[in-house]
């Protein structure tokens, strides 16, 4: 056996016509005897064949056998080409194809030999000193075997140097039996690591007429290519440990911080829950840190001097809570009220002062492509801000809902709702239509349709105000002013409302007088909350209107409390007055009584 160490051999086998049936058979034995002689195997040994005539054909590559058997039944059922001899293509193959470490051959790092025998009974049809140069380059040691009618000129161009051990030259078929031998003793040769001093520190491993050192895992060969020093597998960075990499023998493994335990994936680290060893005494909430635990109170406690128990605070008077009339603490909590006959607004801070009348609202918003389905859920909660403004009840505020692209949907009418929260739902239900923006058959069927009494609306005849909010954010394509004109001629109050590529001669054509008191614009959805304060400034009934008269708290309310506080600033100032001017008695009369003393003396 050759047991010179691990070779990676390619058979490069001359089938073409020239090379009769039994004379092939000759070249399967010259095949099958070197193997039989080597040591084969996926550490040891690789082999593979290759065929060429006019074409090129893979028998095995190096990963597909690793047994002699296999190997002998591929090569038994080898069926010769026939054709024309293309030697130069069958190099370029073995160089591009049968030696890449996809095809099974080891990497050049590991320094194990590429070793190509080509076998060939004739002159080569195309040309090889090019491309067996580029082989051997490559670091392919190239054998040459010339059988009966090889050209020696070619096999010479093929093989490496030393010329005189890489080309061979058999007389006949025959005869290629006998020099299997031969060449068998000239492939594997002598154990240089045993006919030398090769100064290994860890091994040495033997190859056809030299020889190199390897180390063992763990170890990297150091420059001198014979001592080697052990593997820092953490230096590279590539280890993947989220705090700590510790090298072991060119390996590595992961160490986590203290307080922390070492993930299943061997490479993160979890913090320790100490909280979930149930010993913590807290009161309220546990909150683990590396190395231990503290205490933590809810919202509206204070931890107390023992760094477990919690005990409310009156975060009214602790933080900046911006109620405008009145803060109430509860446990843990604050809330806002407001004084009897207004309500708080959504922020929960502010009072709305505007709040009593009584209103049938009737909101169109456009639902066109334009829009697009994100900003549609802004419009929506856009107009349920507006009915948090409202006090809706049968009696009240009534509220409709109408959509508008290419044609027109109502959502729910006047007499459909009558609660805000039931409205509110709805609204947030309501689907998106896209396509166009007809905001003139929008106003035509808000007059005909939204504001009959079928639908909901209150009559006439009881003073109720009937407000349209017109709700879009583009041009309309159709015309809006004659359907703009009758909704204020029949007594609708018309706000209109634009956002984005709204036009603004469109939304003043909808709008009642005064039209600055009835339009608004933003820039882009995200910044149109001030619109709804703009709108509850202007939506409120004037004084009187309605069934039965309805005062508005905004403006007695403000003189009463203004009163209020006028009088108790002067109750204030006239008692300081009093007071001073006692004071001021009594001073006086101590001074007298001082200057009396002095005189006496003198």
């Amino acid at each position: 056996k050759c047991r010179t160490g691990p070779l990676d051999i390619v058979f490069v086998i001359d089938s073409s016509r020239s090379v009769r049936p039994f004379e092939f058979e000759t070249m399967r034995r010259f095949m099958m005897d070197i193997i039989s002689n080597l040591d084969v195997g996926p550490n040891a040994t690789r082999v593979g064949v290759i065929q060429y005539s006019s074409q090129v054909q893979n028998i095995f590559s190096l990963k597909t056998f690793f047994t002699r058997a296999d190997m002998e039944r591929a090569i038994n059922s080898i069926i010769p080409l026939a054709q024309g001899t293309m030697t130069g293509l069958a190099i370029q193959y073995a160089m591009n194809v049968a030696f890449t470490t996809q095809e099974g051959a080891r990497p050049l790092h590991k320094r194990i030999p590429r070793i190509a025998i080509i076998v060939t009974d004739g002159r080569p049809q195309d040309r090889v000193t090019e491309v067996a140069t580029q082989a051997r380059n490559a670091g392919i040691e190239i054998y040459a075997v010339g059988i009966q009618r090889a050209d020696m000129n070619s096999l010479r161009a093929m093989a490496s140097p030393p010329l005189e051990e890489h080309v061979f030259l058999v007389e006949s078929f025959e005869l290629i039996q006998q020099f299997a031998k031969q060449f068998q003793d000239k492939l594997c040769g002598v154990d240089m690591c045993m006919e030398r001093e090769h100064g290994c520190q860890h091994s040495c491993v033997s190859t056809p007429g030299s020889f190199y050192c390897e180390c063992n895992p763990g170890y990297r060969l150091n420059v001198d290519g014979k001592t080697c020093s052990p593997i820092d597998a953490c230096a590279d960075g590539r280890h993947g440990c989220q705090h700590h990499c510790v090298s072991v023998r060119g390996s590595y493994s992961c160490r986590c911080r203290p307080g922390y335990y070492l993930s299943q994936n061997k490479r993160s680290c979890t913090m320790i829950d100490y909280c979930s060893f149930g010993n913590h005494s807290c009161q309220h909430e546990c909150v683990s840190i590396p190395n231990g635990h503290y205490c933590r109170c809810r919202s509206g406690f204070t931890l107390q001097p023992d760094s477990k128990s919690c005990r409310a605070t009156d975060l009214c008077n602790g933080v900046d809570h911006g109620c405008e009339f009145k803060c109430v603490s509860t446990e843990g909590s604050y809330h806002c009220v407001c004084p009897e006959g207004q309500q708080l607004q959504a922020d929960g801070r502010t009072c709305s002062k505007c709040g009593a009348g009584h209103v049938d609202l009737v909101m169109v918003i456009d639902g066109s492509k334009s829009v697009r389905p994100q900003n549609f859920e802004l419009v929506k909660q856009f107009v349920n801000r507006i009915v948090d403004l409202l006090e809706v009840s049968p009696h009240g505020t009534r509220v409709g809902l109408v959509q508008y692209s290419s044609r027109v949907r109502t959502e729910f009418p006047l007499n459909k709702y009558h609660s805000a929260d039931e409205i509110k739902k709805a609204v947030m239900d309501v689907e998106y239509m896209e396509k166009g923006t007809m905001t003139g058959l929008a106003l035509k069927h808000m007059v005909e349709h939204s504001f009959s009494e079928l639908e909901g609306a209150r009559p006439l005849s009881h003073n109720i105000p009937r407000i349209g909010l017109v709700f879009t954010d583009g041009r309309s394509q159709d015309d809006i002013s004659e359907w703009a004109r009758r909704a204020k001629e029949s007594g609708i109050v018309m706000f209109a409302v634009g956002v984005g590529k709204a036009v603004e001669e469109e939304l003043r054509a909808i709008a009642s007088e005064p039209v600055e008191q009835h339009f608004s614009y933003s820039a882009d959805f995200t910044t149109m909350t001030h619109l709804v304060e703009n709108f509850s400034l202007n939506i409120c009934p004037e004084e009187g209107k309605g069934e039965t008269e309805i005062r508005s708290p905004c403006e007695c309310e403000a003189l009463v409390q203004f009163q209020t506080n006028t009088v108790a600033i002067l109750q204030s100032l006239t008692e300081k007055n009093i007071l001073w001017a006692r004071s001021l008695a009594q001073m006086t009369a101590r001074l007298e009584d001082l200057e009396k003393q002095i005189a006496n003396k003198k």
